[in-house]
């Protein structure tokens, strides 16, 4: 290769007429660049970089690209997975990266702000009923709320059938920021659904007739289980589980306890990690470690108050959390039992450890990527697979 290079500047150089034979390796040097390049193209070959980490180097592959704003990643059945992009589309990525057209009857969505199509999951049934759940922006007359529905997946058809709206928040503002939203089944089936604030209604997250800055628990159907804690109280909706909440974009039932975790985002500031119980107050916008964006003035009554439950975790300043995994994987045998948070504007893949219910230090990891890092998820394979908004792609980590 270098010496074909060298006969291309020397023969310009000259600008004498090359011989045959130098035609003829010419020919063969842009041949041979032609087919590098196509391979290169392809989808079957990926970039792939070595980072650092405490556990030693780590090697990040890019298995897909050409996503627009991608969301939620959820893995289906012979290495295929389903991925959510934000302004309304639902695309299977095949285990060579190649990327399907938009699946068919995705209901209409608010692509406005942070709206749009959001989190998506598999049913617990899938294998036998195909059923998939996913979340979004949906318009309505007056604005838009954060609905859940469901379908089944026609995976040869690139298709939803029987689609249904089994949730939708009760309050439908104007407006483009924070929607949540997570979904997480229990480990009865039934479904957490983390839902925002809407920004500008803040003060909605402590009222009990509200859904805004809430985690409900509802059934797969979309009914009111009989334990929700405040299913017996008159004036309250019955499917909330937990209030006090700001812009929930992270979630995962812990593997020992069955809990469920939670993250959200705070303004300047007080993004919080949450074990997230029944009935208990989580503060915003009483009680937060965030402050005013501009003024950076106080928020409400300070960040501790009694009767409000602490985050187990915190940062200041902000990291824009998005995406939350616990690591029970092999790849990695040093990092079993942590805990994954993407992050957007921090740009970088957050590591927790924990002891019990406590998170006791923090690795932060890809921050040579530049990365926006929207979802967390761990791979069947027992790796750890990232969704980059900033250029559209799916990453995995593999061990060297």
């Amino acid at each position: 290769m270098i010496r074909l290079l060298a006969l291309v500047r020397s023969t310009c150089a000259r600008h004498v007429r090359p011989s045959r034979h130098a035609v003829i390796q010419l020919l063969a040097l842009f041949a041979l660049i032609a087919a590098v390049g196509a391979i290169l193209a392809s989808s079957s070959v990926r970039a792939q970089i070595v980072v650092r980490s405490e556990a030693g180097p780590v090697n990040v592959a890019e298995v897909a690209r050409g996503l627009e704003t991608p969301w939620a990643l959820a893995f289906l059945p012979g290495g295929r997975m389903l991925v959510s992009e934000r302004p309304g589309r639902l695309r299977i990525v095949a285990a060579d990266g190649t990327l399907s057209a938009p699946v068919k009857n995705v209901p209409a969505v608010h692509a406005e702000g942070q709206g749009g199509l959001l989190d998506v999951v598999l049913g617990p049934n899938f294998a036998t009923d195909r059923l998939i759940y996913f979340s979004f922006a949906e318009p309505t007359a007056r604005g838009a709320r954060t609905a859940v529905a469901r379908a089944a997946l026609d995976v040869e058809d690139l298709s939803l059938q029987d689609v249904k709206v089994i949730f939708a928040q009760r309050d439908d503002p104007d407006g483009r920021h924070h929607w949540g939203s997570r979904l997480v089944f229990d480990r009865e089936g039934n479904l957490f659904v983390t839902l925002g604030d809407r920004f500008f209604l803040r003060d909605r997250a402590q009222e009990l007739r509200s859904h805004l800055g809430k985690v409900v628990r509802i059934r797969p159907d979309g009914s009111v289980p009989p334990d929700n804690p405040y299913v017996k109280m008159s004036r309250a909706l019955p499917e909330i589980w937990s209030i006090g909440h700001r812009n929930l974009q992270g979630a995962a039932l812990h593997p020992q306890t069955g809990a469920l975790w939670a993250h959200e985002h705070g303004p300047q500031g007080g993004d919080e990690v949450n074990v997230v119980k029944p009935g208990l107050n989580y503060g915003w916008p009483m009680v937060t470690y965030g402050r005013e964006y501009g003024s950076g003035a106080r928020i409400g009554e300070g960040s501790e108050r009694a009767d409000i439950e602490p985050p187990v975790h915190y940062w200041v300043p902000s990291i824009a959390p998005s995406g939350m995994a616990f690591y029970t994987g092999d790849a990695f045998p040093k990092w079993k039992g942590s805990l994954f948070v993407g992050a957007l504007r921090g740009q970088l893949l957050a590591r927790l450890e924990l002891d019990g219910d406590k998170i006791v230090r923090e690795e932060r990891l890809l921050t040579e990527l530049g990365i926006r890092i929207r979802d967390v998820r761990q791979g069947p394979d027992g790796k750890i697979y990232l969704l980059d908004e900033s250029q559209g792609r799916i990453l995995r980590l593999d061990p060297p």
